[in-house]
């Protein structure tokens, strides 16, 4: 009899994991990976500024931020896309019911997240993060995981973290990393984090294989900040390569420019050529309606990949199915929750 409770028990944790292999977590609930379609990975539509200790949600205007950002979601639908990661983090905007509204209004996939974010001097980290270990921290996040975010049934789908640049990684942006890695282990979200230069993702890595951490767990965001031989060498250990800036680029401006269009064109290419373009995952950065800022400020719009990119990507030869690969089938695999830890 104990043999028997002993198999059922692996094959329902196997079927569990089969399910959720095959999931991700939007704001409205569980959904196939399968549905997600045509997806950008890393956009924003609402931000707070104002640091993690002064920001007050209930001073925002979510009526005023739809106005403005709805057309520019029905824009980018134009393009064909289905589903969105909206990755502006806890204490710098995380907006949940701003996002629903956006789902009901669009009909979009929206996936928001759990983290903190600790890039720009770490303002956006609260207090208690210094206080407390890296366990806590990671319980703080598994509880939005498992019960919803701020008194709503809305649950995270990703991690979303951030370190600072200026350094190889301060005190509590380690904390953070670990946190993540640890959450991750116990809920299978993906890691997306704010990044950059080569010092900080192989310092990052370091860490998340102490952990126990797979690198596919981990999506290097702005790694159009690094170099081709770093992408290269994470990437063929199974990192997810996250080239997403693209929202700010000036199309006009030449190669050599580490912001200009063609410089993405270069990189995305080079990545094929050794062979990884499985790998890559591509997005703007975009939108931006900004809280205490008039009419939101500047808002970038979600368009630039489909409008100058991947045109310039046919013209190099790249086929529907590379591109497919790019905007449908990698967004699916790197987002599926699934936990992956090292082998």
């Amino acid at each position: 009899m104990r043999i028997l409770t002993t198999i059922f028990f692996f094959f329902i944790l196997g079927a569990i994991q089969c399910t959720m292999a095959q999931s991700v977590q939007t704001i409205r609930g569980k959904m196939p990976a399968r549905k997600m379609g045509l997806t950008l990975v890393h956009e924003h539509v609402f931000l707070d500024w104002t640091g993690a200790e002064r920001m007050q949600a209930s001073a925002w205007n979510n009526d005023s931020a739809v106005a403005v950002i709805l057309p520019y979601l029905r824009k980018m639908q134009s393009h064909g896309v289905k589903t969105i990661l909206e990755c502006t983090p806890n204490y710098i905007g995380r907006n949940p019911r701003l996002l629903a509204r956006l789902a009901d209004s669009t009909g979009l996939h929206i996936l928001t997240n759990t983290g903190y974010y600790g890039a720009r001097w770490d303002n956006h980290i609260p207090a208690h993060a210094y206080r407390e270990s890296v366990d806590q921290i990671a319980a703080r996040w598994l509880e939005e995981f498992n019960h919803g975010i701020d008194g709503t049934t809305i649950r995270p789908g990703f991690i979303k973290i951030g370190v600072d640049g200026d350094s190889l990684l301060s005190e509590i942006d380690e904390k953070i990393v670990r946190a993540a890695a640890r959450t991750h282990l116990r809920s299978g979200l993906t890691i997306v984090a704010h990044t950059g230069p080569d010092q900080l993702a192989l310092r990052q890595v370091e860490i998340l294989q102490q952990e126990g951490v797979a690198l596919d767990a981990w999506v290097w965001t702005h790694a159009q900040g690094g170099s081709d031989a770093v992408r290269v060498a994470l990437a063929q250990k199974g990192a997810w390569i996250s080239l997403d800036g693209l929202g700010w680029v000036d199309p006009a401006e030449r190669a050599g420019d580490s912001t200009g269009l063609m410089n993405y064109v270069n990189a995305i290419v080079h990545l094929k050529k050794t062979g990884l373009l499985k790998r890559v995952l591509l997005s703007h950065d975009a939108g931006w309606y900004t809280h205490g800022v008039p009419g939101g400020g500047r808002f970038q719009p979600y368009t630039l990949i489909f409008t100058h990119l991947l045109p310039i990507l046919r013209e190099k030869g790249f086929t529907k199915k590379e591109i497919d690969g790019l905007m449908v089938v990698n967004p699916r695999a790197a987002f599926a929750i699934r936990v992956r830890p090292k082998n």
